[in-house]
């Protein structure tokens, strides 16, 4: 497995990929950082980083940039239908625990409890291009972003969610 760090203006992050895919993406000071990075990988440069760095790069300038490079995150099946979820929820929308519990639980055919939800997007390996930034509590406060609220904000009002440093997103027809 490879490494690279990339740049963001929301800090450094590392990429990992086995040099077709992109395996990981974490903020360097994000908790459960490196979750799935393995014991030994080596620096290198391959043609998926520079993807991603572009990809980055188009995200913070605005626009709604289409992934174009495989992404392959380890984890359970159970995490694979959670980030499988996430992957659908659009650029500049959000959408809640419950909500993904209800979808993932109909998928597996198996009632799914929030908690389960939020430890497996937590843990979400693949920040950012699996946005599990877009995921809020029911009431729409913002919670549980393993990058931390500032950086949840601050994604949340680039894909324009929020327009200040709130903490709290309206949903469609509520005050």
């Amino acid at each position: 497995m490879l490494q690279k760090q990339l740049n963001t203006p929301l800090g450094p992050m590392t990429a990992l990929s086995d040099g077709l895919s992109l395996n990981g993406l974490w903020f360097v000071d994000q908790k459960y950082y490196g979750s799935t990075l393995p014991k030994l990988t080596l620096l290198g440069q391959r043609p998926i980083f520079t993807k991603v760095q572009a990809w980055l790069d188009a995200y913070f300038a605005g626009e709604d940039p289409t992934v174009d490079f495989p992404v392959q995150p380890a984890g359970t099946p159970f995490r694979q239908a959670v980030w499988t979820q996430l992957r659908q929820i659009p650029y500049g929308e959000v959408t809640t625990y419950g909500t993904l519990a209800t979808v993932v639980g109909d998928q597996l055919g198996h009632l799914v409890g929030a908690q389960a939800i939020g430890g497996a997007v937590g843990h979400n390996p693949i920040s950012l291009v699996i946005p599990c930034h877009r995921v809020v509590a029911g009431d729409g406060n913002l919670t549980g972003y393993a990058g931390g609220l500032a950086r949840k904000q601050a994604l949340l009002r680039l894909e324009g969610q929020l327009k200040t440093n709130e903490d709290h997103v309206n949903f469609p027809g509520t005050p």
